[in-house]
């Protein structure tokens, strides 16, 4: 049975990377601006509302964008900055909130379940809000419910820079009328599937039995007809509880062959991004470790811009272990570990003028998924 008594917030930001590139160049306001690739093979990474009246939408080509709406400005972005921004965010929540979890780089959970006692659920949402906007100058929504789904659906509801609040009471009635599209986990196939069926509100979900969803849509069926009803158990995790995920090598025999483990370097970062994309996760921080012949241990840690491209973090492996590696010693044990992970996918990546890079990367894991993740490796790996 669904908890009655969380309260639970959805912080998201509103057109992140747009509300960024507006605080840096104020005269973009009120403009139609894509983020995205500015080479004529480019993809729509982002886009304001105002392009988005025209129809234009995340991950279409920017040939196309700019057919729909030609007076557009096309900015290629900075993940650098986004990072930046990101990171101020969640700096404001971790100091106010009592447990929160990073989703991605511009949404955020929090969990103030027994927080209404003593300052009020909804004031103390719309207070963190305001706190946001004043210390980062970036417009953010927030819903307010008694689970994740819920909350997450009511920001959706609350954009553009609004807040929304459905009590326990009113989570059905609030969910009915609204088209299927808004369930998390309904994607563009399971959409067209139930749309063929007749379903396109969220009502037809709720009357609907749900060993008939089941039929149709197998377990998962089971799952979108739980969230139709309201009904979420999922925790916030911890944002520091967050895993991550890391990789050793211990050598047979002590070396100090530098191009060997440079090699090996490769080959173990080429692996674990390998594993964030399978995940759909990004990462914003890598550690190098290295273990001497004596047993000494040290590890030095950079953070970066989110991402899930090798081509991006084996350079900065390698950075690292030429740090490190300063007492020409033999080494017994090298590691990589990846963290600060949250949710995303190689969309953050889109406003990359290279698409033929994201394309290979995609071939690359479909041969792997395959024929096993070993099946294609760089050559120095």
């Amino acid at each position: 049975m669904e908890t009655t008594n969380r309260h639970i917030v959805h912080l998201d930001l509103d057109t992140f990377f747009v509300s960024v590139e507006r605080l840096i160049n104020s005269s973009l306001e009120g403009k139609p601006v894509i983020i995205g690739g500015t080479s004529g093979r480019g993809v729509v990474a982002s886009c304001s509302y105002e392009t988005r009246r025209f129809g234009v939408r995340s991950a279409m080509p920017m040939r196309r964008a700019l057919q729909l709406c030609p007076e557009a400005i096309v900015i290629r972005g900075d993940m650098e900055s986004y990072t930046r921004y990101s990171n101020l965010v969640t700096e404001v929540i971790a100091h106010k909130a009592p447990l929160y979890e990073k989703a991605s780089i511009d949404e955020h959970y929090i969990d103030i379940t027994g927080m209404d006692r003593f300052f009020g659920s909804l004031k103390w949402s719309h207070e963190l809000r305001h706190t946001i906007i004043k210390e980062t100058g970036l417009p953010i929504s927030f819903g307010l419910s008694a689970n994740k789904t819920v909350a997450k659906v009511a920001t959706g509801e609350a954009k553009p820079n609004g807040e929304l609040y459905v009590e326990q009471a009113g989570i059905i009635p609030f969910l009915a009328p609204l088209s299927i599209r808004k369930i998390p986990m309904i994607g563009e196939k399971t959409y067209i599937n139930l749309r063929n069926l007749g379903i396109d509100k969220v009502a037809l979900l709720q009357q609907m039995p749900m060993e008939m969803l089941e039929r149709l849509l197998g377990q998962n069926g089971i799952e979108i007809w739980k969230r139709a009803q309201g009904i979420d158990n999922t925790p916030v995790y911890s944002h520091w509880e967050r895993k991550s995920i890391s990789t050793e090598n211990t050598f047979e025999q002590d070396t100090i062959d530098i191009g060997h483990i440079n090699n090996l370097l490769t080959s173990m970062v080429e692996g674990l991004c390998y594993d964030l994309r399978c995940k759909n996760k990004l990462t914003a921080c890598i550690t190098v470790k290295i273990r001497y012949a004596n047993f000494d241990t040290h590890t030095l840690q950079k953070r970066i811009p989110y991402t899930a491209f090798d081509h991006v973090l084996i350079q900065t492996a390698k950075e690292l272990f030429r740090k490190l590696y300063t007492r020409r010693m033999l080494i017994r044990l090298v590691g990589v570990r990846l963290s600060h992970l949250v949710s995303g996918n190689q969309q953050l990546q889109l406003f990359e003028d290279t698409p033929e890079m994201i394309n290979l990367y995609q071939a690359m894991d479909k041969i792997r998924q395959r024929y096993g993740r070993n099946a294609v490796k760089r050559a120095v790996g």
